[in-house]
């Protein structure tokens, strides 16, 4: 066998606030032959989200920092293209988190073999994946949505907060969606099923959310922090539920601006709010169910999902940047071989 280069995008740069295309750098090197117990991997798709934004800085989280020169950490589908390990045949398409890279050696631990469920098989990335057991366990293990309650999302079209509000109207409760910009929101209204949609970007924004919940919040999906969480708490009605799994809006300048702190305490003590935060893998036993209840939405019309996807690893940097931006639509992929699809 012939030797095998791989490419990677690895962390060249610390960031000073957002990301620029300097704090990435795209190097090439010749992998060794496997050894018994280890498989060879070529990446057909790279999952890009926010949270990596978090492991570029060198700061105390629930996971240790991308260190300087170390490859960018991410979830990629991968096809099997050399195997010493019986438990994995050339041929085979698996899920697991090898970084930005273009081929991969691994012994197997972390691997999740795909099957016929993931059509397409960037629904691993997505909707079937780390995203969508994030909405599924957020909503339903600490949101608990019931019927005729209101429950708004930020973030609405992307692959968390558009399964949020879709199970949210399963649920028979009344789904309410913030996105960036009409196209969005129209989006969000029309495919997706919400009840209303309300622009970030609008100058009146707060007074929009406000008519579009007359009887208040029960339930908000945090995914952005910043502006929308700060038209979002005078509406939390009392024992909201809040669960927390990401503020985008915070992550290229943390602990800037304006102390909302006070007021956040204060409307907790006095509307006894329950705000969760949470990191998927602590519901990962949840994930045959998920796979189960999930599919069979899609399967039936119930769940629908948008990807937008980048063509080639180069374009990986600009991609996840324009994503803290906002600029992507639905699921961000990135198609390092575009044969796996």
């Amino acid at each position: 066998m012939s030797e095998v280069t791989s490419e990677r995008i690895v962390l060249a740069a610390r960031p000073q606030g957002t990301p620029r295309p300097t704090d990435f750098r795209l190097e090439r090197l010749p992998l060794p032959a496997i050894r018994d117990g280890e498989v060879l991997l070529q990446t057909h798709y790279l999952s890009l989200d926010p949270y990596m934004r978090g492991r570029m800085d060198d700061r105390k989280s629930y996971s240790p920092p991308t260190p300087v020169g170390g490859v960018m950490e991410g979830e990629i589908v991968a096809r099997v293209v050399q195997s010493r390990r019986p438990d994995f045949q050339v041929g085979e398409n698996v899920a697991g988190r090898l970084g930005w890279v273009t081929h991969s050696i691994s012994d197997g631990a972390g691997l999740t073999k795909l099957d016929g469920r993931f059509q397409p098989i960037t629904t691993a990335l997505g909707v079937l994946g780390m995203p969508g057991l994030t909405a599924f366990a957020g909503l339903l293990e600490i949101g608990k949505p019931r019927p005729g309650e209101t429950v708004v999302v930020a973030a609405a079209t992307g692959p968390v907060g558009s399964l949020v509000g879709q199970i949210a109207r399963i649920k028979g409760a009344r789904a309410v969606g913030v996105a960036g910009g009409p196209d969005k929101c129209a989006y969000a209204l029309d495919t997706l099923g919400f009840d209303a949609a309300i622009d970030h970007r609008s100058p009146t924004f707060a007074d929009d959310l406000a008519a579009a919940c007359p009887r208040g919040i029960d339930i908000y999906f945090e995914l952005v922090g910043g502006a929308v969480w700060q038209a979002v708490l005078p509406l939390l009605n009392e024992f909201a539920r809040v669960p927390l799994c990401g503020l985008v809006a915070e992550y290229n300048a943390p602990g800037t601006g304006v102390d909302r702190l006070p007021a956040t305490m204060r409307t907790a003590l006095s509307r006894s709010l329950t705000l969760r935060g949470f990191i998927v893998r602590e519901f990962w036993d949840q994930r045959p169910a998920f796979l189960d209840e999930v599919g069979a939405w899609i399967n039936d019309g119930r769940v629908r999902f948008r990807e937008d996807i980048v063509q080639g690893l180069a374009n990986a940097p600009a991609a996840f940047i324009g994503m803290l931006e906002g600029k992507n639509f639905g699921k961000l992929i990135v198609a390092v071989d575009d044969t796996g699809r």
